[in-house]
């Protein structure tokens, strides 16, 4: 003989109690109403107590458990009461455990007075938190860095030279166009003031000393900590959401050895190369401006060589050097300590470019000054 469908029925005591008659076969694949036919006659006829009568029931497996669990939910919600009567005893146990403690739920956070986020207390143990987390952050960095001279560390090679190419020829597209127009736009700006002493020709050696020392490799910086940086914050936000950060280190290898290493010697090598083709694009940007001025092709050559000094083009390399290390970690750490949502990873990669290019500009002018000092 065949189990009956699963039914309910629910039936008036008086104007304020019910009882919840369930009978047939509450099992996977029987056939049975939903829910929310009995949520519509219960807000049909306002109760102040519903009792679940189970003594029909013929078969029950996780289908029962889940009506009964939306029953008392639905109870609990709109102030209810709830009470059970012959059911199974697996069935009445289950549904105890389950309804024991209260659902959690979310409330959000009432909205903050912007007033409250600028006292300089709140500001200065935000200011401490961010210091200690870059602090532990650039250990961790140079305790992996030591362990890769001593061959001792879980980077590989193979994620190196992807990274590297992320970092390198695919950005030559941007860094070609932006490198060009900052040789004209320097080209032109110089020669609007030197035509006033009919000194224009001298524009080579304004754009030729000025892409070198400074705007080939710091244009550069910004565009990669725009384009490289929050890739990196943003790769490794994603990977923290989807917790495979947790997975290698419960595999006993280090996140930083493993994922950040790598990228920071990607672009420690990237760096310089882009620097000195932005250099090139650059002072050929600046000859495409000049030869519209009236400056011939072999006069801004010839002021361009006498520009052209070794310690110019090594400040331009010093200076990749350092901005590389301050794009790579700013990305790593922001993608690193990101939240586990997608708005958080965006919020990392935000976080990234920011604190890189605010990191360019004091470590830019903090090298000018030092370089000043040594005269250099």
């Amino acid at each position: 003989m065949s189990d009956s469908n699963a039914a309910f029925k629910l039936v008036h005591s008086n104007d304020h109690d019910a009882v919840l008659e369930l009978s047939g076969a509450w099992i996977q694949g029987a056939k049975r109403l939903d829910f929310s036919v009995l949520s519509r006659e219960l807000q049909a006829s306002p109760l102040s107590h519903l009792l679940v009568d189970g003594s029909a029931l013929e078969k029950w497996d996780s289908t029962l458990m889940a009506f009964a669990l939306q029953c008392h939910d639905y109870c609990h919600e709109e102030g209810i009461g709830f009470d059970t009567r012959d059911l199974p005893p697996g069935a009445q146990k289950l549904l105890t455990l389950a309804t024991a403690v209260a659902p959690h739920k979310q409330t959000e956070p009432p909205p903050e007075n912007w007033l409250a986020s600028l006292s300089p207390r709140r500001l200065a143990g935000q200011a401490g938190n961010t210091l200690r987390e870059s602090l532990a952050f650039t250990g961790e960095v140079a305790i992996a860095l030591a362990r890769l001279v001593v061959g001792k560390s879980n980077t590989r090679f193979e994620d190196f030279r992807h990274f590297c190419y992320q970092a390198g020829p695919s950005a030559l597209g941007i860094i070609s166009l932006t490198s060009v127009l900052v040789g004209m736009i320097l080209a032109y700006l110089g020669a609007v003031q030197l035509q006033q002493f009919g000194a224009e020709v001298y524009v080579a050696n304004l754009v030729t000393i000025g892409v070198l020392r400074e705007m080939g490799v710091l244009m550069t910086a910004v565009v990669m900590a725009g384009r490289t940086g929050a890739a990196y914050a943003a790769q490794l936000g994603t990977m923290q959401t989807n917790e495979e950060i947790d997975a290698i280190t419960t595999l006993g290898i280090s996140p930083i050895e493993f994922l950040v290493i790598p990228r920071i010697l990607a672009l420690l090598v990237a760096m310089p190369l882009l620097t000195l083709y932005a250099d090139l694009l650059g002072i050929i940007g600046g000859g495409i401006v000049a030869g519209g001025m009236g400056i011939s092709p072999l006069q801004y050559i010839s002021q361009t060589e006498h520009a052209l000094a070794i310690h110019h083009l090594a400040v331009g390399l010093i200076k990749s050097l350092v901005f590389a290390v301050l794009i790579a970690v700013a990305g790593c750490r922001a993608g690193i300590n990101a939240g586990r949502s997608s708005a958080a990873v965006g919020q990392a990669a935000t976080e990234a470019v920011v604190t890189a290019v605010v990191y360019l500009i004091v470590a830019d002018a903090g090298l000018n000054i030092l370089f000043q000092a040594i005269k250099f």
